[in-house]
């Protein structure tokens, strides 16, 4: 029982990879059988092709299907148009009728990579009639018969075996970069003190870039899944807005502490910026959790009441005139983090508003009212 719990517990982290295995493995087994049972010229279009449309979501499925079955129907109608057009009858013909094929293909798969399947497509069309012994037109419709039974095959397992929402990814993804950006709100405000690790900070700021990156992919991939009613969760735009306001202020407040506040400065505002980057930092981990999970939004007051205290601490530091006599560049940061802080205030506001609408007690509530 214990070992089963333990292999449980190792397997959940990477429950949606191991449903793409199984879909993928899904996909390309019925695709074969589908494909030798139509008596298909070369089944193994077929596999590969339900192995490129089942993808992590439903979204990107739909894409990937689309894109490919656009460029294998396009590639065709081009390399059939030519080869029945063209007809050659050596081997320099077959060579020149390829060269006019790829160069044009190759070019408008260069302005639109979603078309790159054209190129590969009308190849196919021209040479597999040269090793069969086939008539180019019939290359043409097997080779778009061969990727339909595939690309069928591979969306629907992408809806019927395992599912995979991008809107559930997206909770994931968005928690993923409030714990990055927390870990890196922390680092910051150390550096006030201690100075900083330039080289550590470059790599928590280049991982939330990336997991930005990520978040927008699978962000485009919901809004797809939306819009064509697959799914029912919330906008991802507020979310991913917020998110990249977050990540815009942890850039700001990173320039603001290049180098630590003056001594006297430091100890008159050690206590409060010290709870103003654990009331934060703690909001900004909880509110990733309750985004896994799921849950409403946490409490924002901590927050509320810890940056309170920051400026009433700062306009003292003001009023004792303790930034006076500083060099231009102290002062210009000191008032720099202030205002970063502030903006930030503003969208901890808007994160915890979102939080709620992602919550699954609001998502209940907004279906009852449809109801």
């Amino acid at each position: 029982m214990a070992g089963a719990k333990e292999l449980f517990d190792r397997v959940r982290p990477r429950r949606t990879q191991l449903g793409l295995a199984i879909r993928v493995t899904v996909a390309a087994t019925a695709a074969y059988a589908l494909a030798t049972a139509l008596h298909l010229l070369l089944p193994l279009w077929a596999v590969l092709t339900s192995l490129i449309v089942t993808q992590m979501s439903v979204g990107r499925s739909l894409k990937a299907t689309r894109d490919y079955m656009l460029g294998t129907i396009g590639g065709a109608i081009y390399g059939g148009a030519i080869a029945v057009t063209l007809p050659y009858s050596s081997e320099a013909g077959l060579l020149g009728l390829l060269v006019l094929a790829v160069a044009p293909l190759a070019l408008l798969a260069a302005i639109y990579p979603n078309l790159s399947t054209a190129t590969v497509t009308a190849v196919i069309v021209l040479l597999v009639p040269t090793m069969h012994h086939a008539d180019p037109l019939a290359s043409a419709i097997d080779r778009v018969s061969e990727v339909s039974v595939g690309a069928i095959t591979g969306l629907l397992v992408s809806f019927l075996v395992l599912p995979s929402r991008a809107v559930r990814q997206i909770r994931a993804s968005a928690a993923k970069l409030l714990e990055l950006i927390a870990e890196a709100f922390t680092e910051l405000l150390a550096g006030l003190t201690r100075g900083r690790d330039n080289d550590a900070l470059h790599r928590i700021q280049d991982g939330i870039g990336t997991a930005i990156v990520d978040m927008n992919a699978i962000g485009a991939e919901a809004e797809r899944e939306r819009s064509a009613r697959l799914s029912s969760g919330p906008d991802t735009g507020p979310l991913l807005r917020t998110i990249l306001r977050l990540r815009h202020d942890v850039v700001m407040i990173g320039r603001a502490t290049v180098v630590p506040l003056p001594v006297e400065v430091q100890v008159r505002l050690a206590a409060p910026l010290a709870e103003v980057g654990a009331a934060i930092a703690r909001f900004l981990k909880s509110a990733a959790e309750a985004l896994r999970e799921g849950a409403g939004a946490p409490p924002i007051h901590p927050v509320h009441l810890a940056l309170q205290h920051y400026a009433e601490a700062v306009a003292a530091v003001r009023q004792d005139g303790l930034i006076r006599g500083h060099a231009s560049d102290t002062a210009e940061r000191f008032f720099a983090l202030g205002f970063s802080l502030e903006q930030m205030h503003q969208n901890l506001c808007d994160l915890d508003r979102v939080v709620g609408e992602w919550s699954e007690a609001a998502r209940d509530k907004s279906v009852r009212v449809a109801e």
